[in-house]
């Protein structure tokens, strides 16, 4: 490949990102948790519709490359770890932008005998943690959001508020026609044929998520069933079942995904194949069940929450920076992609 070889992070850039790090990593030792690694070739991705994983061969066999490393790092959390938390790559096919790598860093986290809420609180400490790395404030374009440690609360709404807030309309009856109005405003074209929880999904990344955690980085708590992952069920604000689920956004940008997981090993299998045949329907493979993980649970998966944090996206708001690739070293291309521009970091050195 020719053309610039230089790195895409400014030195400034990296050493911030190496003390976001030891910051992050400090912060778990502290807490007792156990620091663990876990294999980023794997026979399956996980299922989920709307992700899909970079495949490799592997001994002459196929395999992916990590979403993420939950099932894992649930094996070890049934086998009696306790409390753990993983750093390292995660991979996702078809992901490129300002905000998105093909390979980023993830932050995994289990807590042992915590439910989403207090999973919350922790993840709201470590913000703030790894915030004073900087000057305790995360920007990104012309937003910024105080995560200091004076700083008031973080924000904690309900999914069903954020998008009724925002669109006008319900997530969970949407007005169909006004949500394709709003898309048009926003310069998305919905494709023909579209479904309503088509539709609510590209509000959600247009319209929505854009307006959140402005002032103040904002949890998004209550999420519908249908969007519910591998998290437990359970009343929610109005009494309707929601998932125990949250997300966190500062400056628009989403920074994790967190649970109260799931430990009915029927009910995970049953979601497995309910993502499988969402696969299916959108002309995509089915991926493996990964039975490994299936008889885990079932052995007895202990009570716990989990999050998964974007580390380069955190690096990138306590830096400032305006994209992804300015909190990493390298953009990953292969030999046949053409080199991006490079784009300076404010106030760094190259």
């Amino acid at each position: 490949m020719s053309g610039d070889w230089r790195p895409t992070g400014s030195r400034q850039a990296l050493r911030l990102r190496a003390q976001v790090v030891q910051t992050l990593r400090a912060f778990f030792e502290r807490r007792g948790s156990l620091e663990v690694e876990t294999p980023v070739i794997v026979p399956s991705p996980g299922v989920d519709a709307w992700l899909d994983a970079p495949s490799v061969t592997l001994d002459g066999h196929r395999a992916y490359l990590s979403t993420s490393p939950e099932y894992a790092m649930k094996r070890l959390l049934a086998s009696g770890s306790g409390s753990i938390h993983q750093l390292g790559p995660a991979f996702r096919a078809g992901e490129r932008g300002r905000l998105h790598e093909p390979q980023f860093t993830m932050l995994e986290w289990y807590e042992v005998d915590a439910t989403d809420v207090e999973c919350m609180d922790t993840t709201e400490a470590l913000v703030r943690a790894a915030a004073a790395v900087g000057d305790g404030r995360l920007r990104f374009e012309r937003e910024v959001c105080d995560a200091s440690a004076d700083a008031p609360p973080f924000r904690r709404v309900s999914f069903d508020e954020v998008f009724e807030d925002a669109t006008g309309t319900s997530a969970r009856d949407p007005d169909t026609t006004r949500l394709g109005r709003l898309l048009r405003v926003s310069g998305v074209r919905s494709p023909p044929e579209c479904t309503a929880e088509e539709l609510v999904d590209l509000a959600l990344g247009a319209v929505v998520q854009p307006e959140l955690g402005l002032d103040v980085p904002t949890f998004v708590t209550d999420w519908p069933t249908d969007r519910a992952g591998l998290a437990r069920i359970r009343p929610g604000k109005d009494g309707e079942p929601s998932a125990a689920r949250f997300e966190l956004y500062a400056c628009g940008v989403e920074l994790c995904n967190g649970y109260h997981e799931l430990a009915d090993p029927v009910e995970q299998r049953a979601r497995i194949d309910a993502e499988n045949d969402r696969r299916a329907a959108a002309g995509k493979d089915r991926y493996p069940v990964d039975e490994q993980f299936l008889a885990a649970l079932a052995s007895g998966l202990p009570d716990c929450a989990g999050n998964a944090l974007g580390v380069d996206r955190l690096v990138m708001l306590i830096g400032g920076l305006k994209t992804l690739l300015q909190a990493r070293s390298f953009a990953v291309r292969t030999a046949d992609d053409a080199v991006p521009a490079r784009i300076d970091n404010p106030g760094g050195s190259s």
